[in-house]
């Protein structure tokens, strides 16, 4: 049987408004106002709801959002990033197609029959020509930041580890939390520990925010890019290891068990060379078949087994790492 509700909230509920998505072809999780504020600001998200309620035939209202709905359907896809920078000429006609319809919307204006809702008509379409401006120079400096990042990486790993395409970028946007903010500008995949240091300091130069990602299995958004000039560093190449080997460590009378591995290293590999020991590796992840022992100890893991022999770090003699000064502590 179904619980009751009381009529006070069915009243309250049926006053609400409808949530409706007029962006077309958003595909994505984000709402039409988030998509307003990033590509209009917090004024344009105002003014289109001001303006909301007083369409008339709505036509110009469904040619501004369509607008922003190509705008925003190539921003999400870099796929078509990919190939608006191949072909400025089809570029060039999709921007000339935006600003048409603009200036459909600005053929339709009334001022002498409402003057006020005019200037704020005025205003938001202002405000759109300025998104379709930075949409088209974004190319621009895409291209150019990718030409200048080529020639700063190549000096510090393989050109095929330097990855501007569609896949790697779609495969470095989230992690197992799903949570999709922007896709990275690039995706570096070291071959060594080496290029490690080289690959920070190219980054830092370049001016672009560094994500050190392995397996991608983490809940917390750790390796989630939150600007597009980021750039996803992935470990999973750094993948060497020992086998379980005693060693003094300050402290302590006896030699411990410990296993020496690179960030990359799969955990369930650690928990496998402990087995042939003799030995438990105590960090214990549902995720140990993917994650990597850098994104354990990063994120101090734990799993069922933490509760007898604690987390990552409480498992951990010693680690290396590149600082923010891309300096090796």
């Amino acid at each position: 049987m179904n619980a009751p509700i009381a009529l006070t909230a069915l009243l309250t509920q049926a006053a609400e408004p409808a949530r409706l998505r007029e962006i077309p072809y958003n595909y994505t999780s984000f709402s039409d106002r988030e998509i307003a504020i990033r590509l209009l600001g917090e004024r344009g998200w105002t003014l289109l709801q001001s303006l909301r309620d007083e369409r008339r035939t709505g036509r110009s209202a469904r040619m501004l959002y369509e607008v922003l709905g190509d705008i925003w359907v190539v921003q999400r896809n870099p796929y078509l990033v990919d190939d608006l920078l191949d072909n400025p000429r089809r570029r060039g006609q999709l921007v000339d197609a935006l600003n048409h319809r603009l200036a459909e919307v600005g053929k339709r204006r009334t001022p002498d029959v409402d003057a006020q809702r005019d200037l704020l008509v005025g205003e938001l379409t202002a405000l759109v020509a300025q998104a379709i401006a930075g949409f088209d120079t974004m190319f621009d400096d895409v291209a150019a930041l990718r030409r200048k990042a080529t020639r700063a990486f190549r000096r510090l790993t393989a050109k095929d580890n330097i990855k501007f395409d569609g896949l790697s970028r779609v495969s470095h946007v989230t992690d197992a939390t799903d949570w999709r903010v922007e896709y990275p500008f690039v995706v570096l995949c070291p071959d060594t520990e080496a290029e490690m240091a080289g690959l920070v300091k190219g980054c830092i130069e370049l001016g672009l925010t560094i994500i050190p990602r392995g397996g991608g299995t983490g809940y917390t958004g750790g390796a989630i890019p939150l600007t597009w000039n980021s750039a996803v560093i992935n470990t999973e190449k750094l993948e060497a290891m020992t086998e379980v080997e005693l060693m003094a460590l300050p402290g302590l009378d006896e030699p411990v068990p410990t296993i020496w591995t690179e960030a990359g290293v799969v955990t369930q590999r650690v928990a496998d060379a402990a087995e042939r020991a003799g030995y438990v590796f105590a960090v214990d992840p549902t995720s140990a078949e993917a994650s990597c022992v850098g994104g354990n100890v990063a994120m101090n893991a734990g799993g069922k087994k933490a509760v007898l022999w604690g987390t990552a770090l409480d498992n951990l003699a010693s680690w290396r790492m590149v600082t923010p000064q891309a300096e090796w502590l």
